[in-house]
């Protein structure tokens, strides 16, 4: 092969070779420092590695109290019999809403059956003395009668209708009147509500002391009734919240039967003492019960909020993460443009739940960086 040939098929190699080479890509322009900023260019691949969130306002609350709803006892009544007998008919079941008075259960009772009878006497006998005493007083208008016998008829008259008073205030006492059926005693609830139990069956036997006894297990009411429209909560609260809480305080409930449901109530009363082995203090709370989906015996997280007044001024809420320390100090980045970061000292509370209160530093709807943040720091400070 001539020289001159072999010089240009070499030529056309390395042109081959060097069309079948890819051009390097240009790198990225490096992130630049402007005094507590870091900036970086748009499409920057350092940005793939920062997480940004918003700043939430913080808001004043002893959070997640874990508290147990009851009855309240303002509106709930457990109903016993105040006569003795046998139980012949229920009127009234579990769930059943119930107006004040309505009946509930029948009891034959002789106790009863005899009230009643000294009741319907007493009515009888006033009647017949008023009108002996009557009759007395038109003879003395006649001159046919002595003072007194109409002195004596009045008397019996008196006494009478004492007698009266008496048996129909022993009757009142049964709820009962005197145009009852003999013997049959209607157990009655003495206010509106929804009965949520019972402990009664037909042919029992029940006793008017049974609400003196001790044995709870033996001896229950025959009857709760009570007003679900609102129930109480009772909340163990730690010591070092105590100076926080004061009765009208707001209470946000939430249940795990109902999630997202939030249940508005507020604190009516503080224990008067602590726990001494929890180093707790019982607060009781009112809370809304609307359709009567909360009941009682439920165990509820609940949110007490300190405050509204001041929520204003109680600085942002953002995750832990997001703060890092050098020499004691608190720090965070705030994306304040596009690509732009600036670090801030911040002053900061007690984390709870994966998140701290920032009271200084940032402000409601700021951008924080919550993951990336020791990225920027080592571009803004390399050394540190």
């Amino acid at each position: 092969m001539k020289p001159h040939h072999l010089f240009l098929g070499l030529a056309v190699l390395a042109a081959l070779a060097g069309c079948g080479k890819p051009a390097s890509a240009p790198e990225p322009p490096a992130a630049r420092v402007e005094g507590a900023q870091v900036i970086f260019a748009a499409q920057a691949p350092q940005l793939t590695s920062l997480t940004i969130q918003a700043a939430e306002p913080r808001r004043l609350a002893i959070s997640h109290l874990t508290g147990r709803l009851y009855l309240p006892d303002d509106a709930t009544v457990r109903i016993f019999t105040p006569v003795a007998g046998q139980v012949t008919a229920i009127r009234a079941e579990v769930g059943q809403a119930v107006a004040a008075g309505a009946p509930l259960a029948e009891i034959n009772s002789p106790d009863y059956g005899q009230a009643l009878a000294e009741a319907r006497a007493a009515e009888a006998n006033r009647a017949v003395a008023d009108k002996a005493y009557a009759r007395e007083q038109d003879l003395l208008a006649h001159g046919a009668a002595a003072a007194k016998d109409v002195e004596a008829a009045q008397a019996a008259a008196a006494a009478a209708a004492a007698e009266r008073d008496r048996a129909a205030a022993r009757l009142q006492l049964y709820h009962g009147s005197e145009t009852g059926r003999d013997q049959v005693y209607v157990l009655r609830s003495p206010l509106a509500g929804t009965v949520v139990e019972k402990n009664i069956n037909p042919g029992q036997e029940v006793r008017a002391d049974q609400m003196l006894a001790n044995a709870t297990n033996l001896f229950a009411p025959l009857f709760v009734v009570s007003d679900p429209a609102k129930l109480w909560l009772q909340v163990d609260a730690a010591e070092t919240d105590l100076a926080e809480l004061q009765p009208g305080q707001k209470i946000h409930v939430a249940s795990r039967a109902f999630p997202g449901r939030v249940f508005d109530g507020e604190i009516a009363n503080i224990g008067p003492s602590l726990d001494p082995v929890t180093r707790t203090v019982r607060v009781r709370g009112v809370v809304d019960n609307p359709g009567g989906l909360l009941k009682a015996e439920m165990y509820v997280t609940a949110d007490v909020v300190r405050d509204e007044t001041k929520v204003a001024g109680a600085g942002v809420e953002i995750p832990s993460k997001a703060i890092f320390t050098i020499a004691d100090k608190s720090y965070l980045f705030v994306e304040v443009a596009p690509g732009r970061f600036e670090r801030r000292a911040v002053e900061i509370g007690t984390e709870q739940d994966g998140k701290v209160p920032v009271l200084t530093g940032v402000a409601a709807g700021d951008r924080v960086v919550t993951e990336g943040a020791l990225l920027l720091q080592a571009v803004l400070e390399p050394a540190s």
